[in-house]
């Protein structure tokens, strides 16, 4: 049985939020090996995949770091205060979610159009532009420009021009995290490969020419999105 990419995404939510509530209350202490894969797949019954996910959220978030040939354990800075951003960058919070909020509609229709409208030419461009982020993390280098490309890439692919003029419009701040360059987990490389997985999903679905695949991959992106961004706001001080 498959489970689609919003469906995945609350499943890996559920996990994350039951690790994350034994982490802060001491139930996982600092040092402590989390279970490995198969028990955490038995415990909370979901599938490796979604148990990756949350996994890599996690280990974005500073809760959990792996350890080569051993496993995953809980990080020893747990008692850190919540991250404080600047000024500016809380200011662009709200602005950044209904953007967020926008562009699931938007570019949600805009990948399901793709699936079937694309070119082989465009197609390529999309999977080269998710090539070109692969590197970019691979060479420690900002992401955001290549990010970009990749969702442009998408909206050439309907070949509809309002959906091209409206990624135009907004241009590179269509990418949240080049908002917050205080936020550590903008060059955070498992955070980084969790986007990049994200984006490998829609190229497939778009590939496969799967426009209801290629929709629920771009939406449960941007849902993610949406997630990591109302948790920042919680952590600021009120």
């Amino acid at each position: 049985m498959t489970t689609n990419g919003r469906g995945r995404q609350r499943l890996a939510q559920k996990v994350i939020d039951q690790l994350r509530l034994q982490i802060e209350t001491g139930k996982l202490q600092a040092g402590a090996q989390l279970p490995t894969e198969p028990q955490l797949e038995a415990t909370f019954g979901v599938s490796r995949t979604v148990v990756r996910e949350a996994i890599a959220d996690l280990r974005a978030a500073g809760l959990v770091k792996p350890v080569q040939g051993k496993g995953v354990f809980v990080s020893e800075i747990t008692a850190r205060p919540g991250l404080v951003l600047t000024p500016v960058e809380i200011k662009s919070i709200p602005e950044t979610l209904e953007l967020l909020e926008f562009r699931m509609a938007a570019e949600g229709e805009a990948a399901a159009i793709a699936a079937y409208r694309r070119t082989a030419e465009q197609e390529a461009a999309i999977a080269a532009a998710n090539r070109k982020m692969a590197a970019f993390i691979e060479q420690g280098l900002s992401t955001v420009e290549a990010d970009y490309e990749f969702h442009l890439a998408v909206a050439i692919a309907t070949n509809n021009r309002f959906y091209v003029d409206v990624l135009r419009h907004f241009g590179a701040r269509t990418i949240p995290r080049g908002q917050f360059p205080t936020l550590p987990e903008a060059n955070d490389r498992a955070y980084l490969e969790k986007v990049h997985a994200e984006h490998t999903e829609i190229l497939a679905a778009i590939a496969e020419q799967d426009p209801d695949r290629a929709r629920q991959a771009m939406r449960a992106h941007m849902i993610a999105s949406q997630r990591r961004y109302r948790q920042l706001a919680d952590q600021q001080p009120q």
